[in-house]
């Protein structure tokens, strides 16, 4: 079958194999990814128009189960600084820096690694971020974050390249890019050097979002710190639970009456 035959039909029978096998995160991806198909067939002259609307008209799946991922707690961060500070060594000054600009700034591991020297600003504490499909932001670090990272530059050095670099056995830095993986090896003994529950590198941005709203923060500007397309997405990342919900509502001003 080609482009210009697919039916609205065959659309949703796709939609139903996929939903058989995949969570519903992942089988919307897909059927964005199929209507993105249509439409270019559409572009290039290979689909009618009203054909294309049709066979795309397929709805996302509803998903009710749970969020995943946590937030951590203050007394979790607190104790997560305390490891990494303890260590004096470039190690140590390292991954202080890491956790001060994923727990401060929000960032993704993928934006974490690709960090440069030259995008990280002492002056006025900003970060340049080469985020999601070539879209830059700039984030803002507190001033113990950027003394963290200056720290960290004492040992690094401010030569040109990545930000982040690998440690050698013996202390010895190496100024080259530090991989994904090797970010979240070392939160995840940092974790169990600190005593806490395990988390992801991802769990740190859901922390960014959550303490910002919590602190009171307008959900726009919190999304624009975090870089995403939707507001939606920053909402899906509030871990605040029911706690919140209830402090909102206590807020409010009733009148007695009399």
């Amino acid at each position: 079958m080609t482009h210009h035959q697919v039916t609205y039909g065959d659309s949703m029978a796709v939609r139903l194999a996929l939903t058989k096998r995949y969570k519903p995160s992942t089988v919307n991806k897909m059927l964005s990814a199929l209507r993105g198909v249509l439409k270019q067939a559409w572009r290039l002259g290979l689909f009618d128009a009203d054909a294309c609307h049709r066979a795309a008209d397929v709805e996302n799946v509803r998903s009710s189960t749970l969020l995943s991922g946590r937030a951590l707690t203050a007394e979790e961060i607190r104790r997560l600084f305390q490891v990494y500070t303890d260590d004096r060594t470039a190690k140590g000054a390292r991954e202080a820096a890491i956790f001060a600009v994923f727990y401060g700034c929000g960032l993704r591991r993928t934006e974490l690694v690709r960090l440069t020297v030259d995008d990280f600003n002492p002056v006025d504490c900003s970060i340049l971020v080469n985020g999601k499909r070539r879209k830059q932001r700039t984030v803002y670090l507190t001033e113990s974050g950027c003394r963290l990272i200056n720290d960290w530059l004492e040992h690094r050095g401010t030569g040109d390249g990545p930000l982040f670099c690998p440690i050698s056995q013996a202390g010895e830095v190496r100024v080259s890019p530090l991989r994904g993986e090797s970010v979240a090896y070392i939160l995840r003994r940092r974790q169990e050097e600190a005593g806490i529950e395990p988390f992801s590198p991802h769990d740190l941005r859901r922390t960014f979002v959550t303490t910002m709203l919590d602190a009171g923060e307008d959900v726009l500007t919190v999304q624009r710190l975090a870089g995403h397309a939707d507001v939606t997405t920053t909402a899906r990342y509030d871990r605040r639970g029911e706690g919140a919900k209830r402090r909102a509502v206590q807020s409010l001003a009733i009148p007695c009456l009399s």
